[in-house]
């Protein structure tokens, strides 16, 4: 095996994998060896595809890239239940037509990141065999865990000790997720390190019904500098189909302290250009964000992004195309302005932003969230730092 293909073996067992089980070298062995696995990487239709679906998706492709088989799972079926990873209340249920509605660009977003056009990726739907299962077949498959193992889970645990509820919908929800593996026969599954529970179930039920080695790679999290993990949950969400210029401002708004995880899980920059970026945190958050925007949209974009946000930011210049609204009322109290502008997405929303002075019409600050405006042609309103609309 030559020099290189061991440093991209190395690499992969390495850049932002928090743990493999059972251990690192055996999955090395494997990887060196020249044999080619069949991994995969489930994802529910809840939402957005955000950047910590891109972590993941980067890592899927270094494994395409050596000629492994990846297997992107869309869980239509397990996003009806609702994975309780993390959650201390039950999940709102998703109906089957929500499901595909969220899901409805995902190919479109990943094949930003996979090579679509190679025969060694797949996408695959959990609802085509989970849909099939008689009650006796769930019994067999049920028989395989016991109480005690699924009720490991922290959130599980938390949720007794509150007296709150845990219904059997969710609590089996890791058994259909393990169940996933089963029918795939994967030799290995990439995710997040908050789902290392569930993965590691479908690792029990692999050896118990094919006596068959299953590998998990938990990989680091994108989280903020509480600690939280970066999603639609709380509400630092970027989406992968996010505009641009406002996934450029989104992740210049981020504080110093995520810059490196964000270039180890977010980009291919090496680790040792990361660790001479990180002197100047100025310049290596620029570069995060055009990085991102490039891989998520295009050079093209990202320059554009990059542009715009100096203008307003630091030129204190109007963006060069501000979107524009027609409004039939004469005037309007300055929260339902901003919910028609479609700047916020409720009245309060808007409240909280006028009165933290995020808000300002043709340049001027509004601090009374009761005050009626008086609607002009071309007055132009600026909600926060990003978000402009012009009246037309």
């Amino acid at each position: 095996m030559n020099h290189s293909k061991k440093q991209k073996i190395r690499e992969i067992l390495t850049r932002g994998v928090e743990k493999i089980y059972p251990n690192s070298v055996a999955l090395e062995a494997i990887l060196r060896s020249g044999k080619k696995i069949r991994l995969y990487n489930g994802i529910d239709p809840t939402g957005h595809l955000h950047l910590g679906h891109l972590s993941v998706l980067k890592k899927l492709r270094q494994f395409q890239d050596l000629g492994h088989e990846v297997i992107v799972l869309m869980g239509d079926f397990t996003a009806t239940i609702g994975d309780p990873t993390d959650k201390l209340a039950v999940r709102k249920a998703l109906t089957r037509k929500e499901v595909l509605k969220n899901a409805k660009n995902y190919k479109t977003q990943i094949g930003k990141i996979l090579d679509l056009k190679k025969s060694n990726v797949r996408f695959l739907r959990n609802e085509k065999w989970n849909n099939k299962l008689k009650p006796t077949d769930l019994l067999r498959i049920f028989s395989q865990f016991t109480v005690a193992r699924l009720l490991e889970r922290d959130m599980f645990q938390k949720r007794i000790q509150e007296g709150k509820d845990i219904l059997l919908h969710e609590f089996v929800y890791p058994v259909f997720q393990a169940y996933d593996s089963v029918v795939m026969n994967v030799d290995l599954e990439v995710g997040g390190n908050d789902q290392t529970f569930n993965m590691l179930r479908g690792r029990d039920l692999m050896k118990k019904v094919k006596n068959k080695e299953k590998f998990v790679m938990s990989l680091k999290l994108l989280t903020d500098s509480a600690g939280k993990k970066m999603g639609k949950t709380d509400g630092n969400l970027v989406a992968l189909s996010e505009n641009p210029k406002e996934m450029f401002g989104k992740i210049m708004a981020w504080p110093d302290s995520l810059l490196g995880i964000g270039f180890e899980l977010l980009t291919s920059i090496s680790q040792r250009e990361i660790k001479k970026l990180l002197t100047n945190p100025k310049n290596a958050k620029i570069l995060l964000a055009k990085e991102v925007v490039r891989i998520c949209h295009s050079d093209k974009e990202s320059n554009l992004a990059k542009k715009e946000f100096g203008r307003i930011f630091r030129e204190k210049q109007l963006p060069l195309k501000i979107p524009e609204i027609k409004i039939s009322e004469d005037s309007l109290y300055i929260s339902d302005l901003l919910v028609k502008a479609k700047l916020v997405s409720s009245k309060s929303e808007a409240k909280r932003l006028i009165i933290q002075g995020g808000v300002r019409l043709n340049g001027e600050t509004q601090r009374d969230w009761k005050e009626s405006i008086k609607i002009k042609k071309g007055l132009i309103i600026r909600a926060g730092k990003r978000r402009f609309a012009k009246i037309i």
